[in-house]
């Protein structure tokens, strides 16, 4: 990202060269914006003049992306239920973690459902958190069918007046039908006790354009409502939150940045925009 902004910094004094063009092409493909956005920019620094280069490509990045809100659900009234899906290795567990930290120091309840049966780690992982944070964690025998964990811990919530559910699932390849099936499975029997208002996929930002393949494999066997990239600290792929969105039309809610608690934070598309296009 660095180099991207270095680029937008030398011209924005000066006609950019077919040469340099090249150079920018070059530099989006690596930030992983994609193919399209790639040939939108470079044809928008072709026609745009230097003193407006800047501001026009923001503007452009912007306008792209989806008007819609960005925030996690919330129902005063009621359980809110979080479903985190994603591949193997995207940080899942940890952002579900992250998360209900987030939740519990904004003074809501929360209950979590360790539905990755087959990876005691995550169970383990989970459950450190939740005792960290005062958060229940409802867990099931190593190897158990993680639809029956989500509906305990669904019924457990509602039982508690818990004010949010967040259920973390097992990491599976986006090829492996019979997976993919086991998550309509999840939210079919959860929806039996109490609706879903989310389902967040954990997008691995250092994964490039597959993440957006991962993603949309993802989308067809269950309804995406939010997407989360993780790993974008030190990376010079920051393109990918701003391709994801707009290949999927599912909206960006939050971002990963550190290994810290407060290092998930809320996109902001703006902001984001602006660090990408001039933080050296």
């Amino acid at each position: 990202m660095g180099r991207l902004a270095s680029f937008f910094s030398r011209f924005s004094r000066e006609q950019a060269s077919p040469a340099d063009l090249d150079e920018l092409k070059a530099l989006l493909i690596e930030s992983d914006l994609g193919v399209d956005y790639t040939a939108e920019i470079v044809d928008l620094v072709r026609r745009t003049s230097p003193d407006k280069l800047m501001v026009e490509t923001a503007a452009h990045l912007s306008h792209s992306l989806l008007s819609e809100p960005r925030s996690v659900a919330a129902n005063p009234d009621r359980l809110t239920t979080i479903l985190m899906i994603g591949v193997n290795g995207t940080g899942k567990t940890t952002t579900t973690a992250k998360l209900a930290q987030r939740i519990r120091n904004e003074g809501s309840t929360v209950v979590l459902a360790a539905a990755d049966t087959f990876r005691a780690a995550a169970v383990d992982q989970l459950k450190t958190w939740g005792e960290r944070i005062g958060a229940p964690v409802v867990t099931g025998r190593e190897g158990s069918d993680p639809a029956a964990v989500a509906f305990e811990a669904a019924t457990k919530a509602k039982e508690d007046s818990a004010q949010y559910l967040i259920i973390d699932t097992a990491g599976r390849l986006h090829t492996k039908s019979n997976l993919m099936a086991e998550l309509s499975k999840i939210l079919r029997v959860v929806t039996k006790v109490t609706p879903i208002d989310e389902v967040l996929f954990v997008l691995d930002g250092t994964t490039g354009q597959n993440g957006i393949a991962q993603a949309s494999a993802f989308q067809s066997a269950v309804p995406l409502t939010g997407i989360v990239v993780t790993k974008l600290d030190g990376s010079t792929k920051g393109g990918i939150a701003l391709a994801v969105e707009r290949a999927l039309k599912v909206p960006v809610k939050l971002i990963g940045v550190g290994e810290s608690a407060t290092d998930l934070r809320e996109f902001e598309p703006g902001a984001y925009i602006g660090d990408l296009l001039t933080q050296p």
